[in-house]
């Protein structure tokens, strides 16, 4: 931010609203009924806002701040938004500073949660310590695109202070809020209310996170197909971003461990597995980033009728890790009549493989090694290799990452050139070079989940390929186009097909 008179008041102004946002934080915290509902079909918690109205400090915003809609300054109509609020809580084996410092650091925050945050931008520190590991009173204030995983869910920009501050002995708070009544710091249609964390310090070591999400958007331009889900506040809950901190913290250990916890059939030594983490990291970030709505997407429709096939083209001219020329992106989104726990195992069992991958009808696969992330076995990132059945020679190697929660699944995968890794690593050098080209599917409930896990599955399935004879740098060629429109409809039809529903 600019010295300027202005810049003092807006700095003023954004002080006394962080500090506000973080009382309130800490009230909704720790508050109970009637303030938080629980829903006990689906386990969740949501906030009243007619309790919320009445019992946090809303005399200083007696109306839901208002929303920019486009360039203007018109406000949002009241019955366009609505107000979305969650809870979870959590522990971790880790003391609160790393926690902290996680949120803290743009680059740590915005890659441990790649998968939620397309991009984020550090716009002015306001305040600080200026000492290493000391967030105590740090006031920063950012921009950031939120996304869900389908470029059919619009994503969500906002500008917003976010401001730690130790609370007690044993307690920190990190909350954000969008700024109100200062025109520089537009929201596009959505705005985040006080929303963050608690972190209090437990014996032994451990850390309670509470984590609250509050936010007004206006969630109308959302596909119908996922309508349910955003609207309920589930595409976006509280649950969604603690089960990714837990992902990351769990990757980190993984990255760490003298041994693996369960190599099957190769033993890893640890600088290779390390070495293949980060390479999946990379590949895994890629793609959510590949399927998002963020602007960076140009998403355009397939131009068939009935197609619902979104392409989006990429050009790169250097060699940071992508490849050279021209490549596109082909996906789409459908809901299926399973449980998104039953498609995930489905799509992830290396047996049932060659049953939906079109490039691998004459093959089989196998697992060559398996590195394990976390407790659940089904988290971890495979080495597959695709088998001939007439030769029996190695045709690919594929790395593959799969991932299962609660809020949401996925599996990613991408060729892989297993010497020149080994090269790399024998260099002493790290994967960020290596360029990928990610596929994959993402699975999420299509309502919030519920104790028996009924219901059925939003699948989005992405693949990435390189445009061969690129006429046009925002359209692939006509025969690639209609190609990859057959690939992803023989694929659908072959997983629902393994569901056992009929076509």
């Amino acid at each position: 931010m600019s010295a300027s008179p202005d810049a003092d008041v807006s700095t003023i102004k954004i002080s006394e609203q962080a500090s506000n946002a973080m009382e309130e934080l800490s009230s909704m915290a720790f508050a109970q009924e009637p303030l938080w509902q629980v829903d006990m079909a689906s386990n969740t918690e949501m906030l009243s806002d007619v309790e919320y109205m009445r019992v946090v400090k809303v005399r200083e915003c007696p109306s839901p701040p208002s929303l920019d809609v486009g360039n203007s300054h018109e406000l949002e109509p009241v019955l366009a938004v609505s107000s979305e609020s969650s809870r979870a809580v959590e522990y971790f084996e880790m003391r609160p500073i790393s926690i902290i410092e996680l949120l803290m650091d743009l680059e740590l925050w915005s890659r441990a949660f790649s998968n939620i945050v397309s991009k984020a931008t550090l716009v002015g520190v306001l305040a600080s310590t200026g000492v290493e590991r000391h967030y105590d009173g740090t006031l920063q204030l950012m921009t950031a695109e939120f996304h869900a995983p389908s470029p059919l869910v619009p994503t969500r920009e906002s500008s917003f202070a976010r401001y730690c501050k130790k609370l007690g002995s044993d307690l920190w708070g990190v909350v954000d809020v969008s700024p109100e009544t200062l025109p520089q710091f537009p929201s596009r249609n959505f705005r985040r209310r006080p929303s963050g964390c608690l972190i209090e310090e437990m014996p032994n070591g451990c850390s309670k996170v509470i984590w609250v999400e509050h936010v007004v958007v206006d969630n109308r331009p959302v596909h119908h197909f996922f309508q349910p889900l955003v609207t309920s506040g589930f595409a976006f809950c509280a649950k969604r971003w603690v089960n990714t901190l837990i992902q990351h913290f769990q990757w980190s250990a993984t990255v760490r461990a003298p041994n693996s916890p369960t190599d099957r059939g190769v033993i890893i030594p640890q600088p290779q597995r390390t070495f293949f983490l980060k390479f999946s990291e990379r590949m895994v970030k890629s793609f959510f980033m590949d399927i998002s709505a963020s602007r960076e997407n140009k998403w355009m429709p397939f131009p068939v009728s009935g197609a619902d096939i979104m392409i989006s083209t990429k050009s790169s001219t250097d060699d940071h890790g992508k490849i050279l020329g021209t490549t596109t992106v082909f996906a789409t989104s459908i809901h299926l009549p399973a449980p998104s726990k039953q498609v995930f195992s489905l799509l992830r069992d290396v047996k049932f493989r060659r049953q939906w991958d079109i490039y691998g009808r004459n093959h089989r696969f196998d697992e060559h090694a398996y590195i394990s992330n976390g407790d659940n076995p089904e988290n971890g990132v495979s080495i597959l290799r695709a088998i001939n059945d007439e030769t029996k020679k190695i045709k690919a190697l594929y790395m593959q990452e799969s991932y299962t929660a609660s809020t949401g699944s996925y599996i990613v995968y991408a060729p892989f050139d297993y010497k020149h890794a080994e090269n790399k690593l024998m260099k002493d050098e790290w994967p960020d070079h290596i360029p990928i080209l990610p596929s994959g599917f993402s699975i999420l409930p299509d309502r919030p989940i519920h104790r028996d896990e009924t219901g059925g599955s939003l699948l989005t399935i992405a693949f990435h390929v390189v445009a061969k004879s690129p006429t046009d740098e925002r359209e692939p060629s006509n025969q690639l186009g209609f190609l990859m429109h057959n690939i992803i409809a023989k694929t659908l039809m072959s997983i629902k097909e393994a569901l056992g529903f009929s076509i």
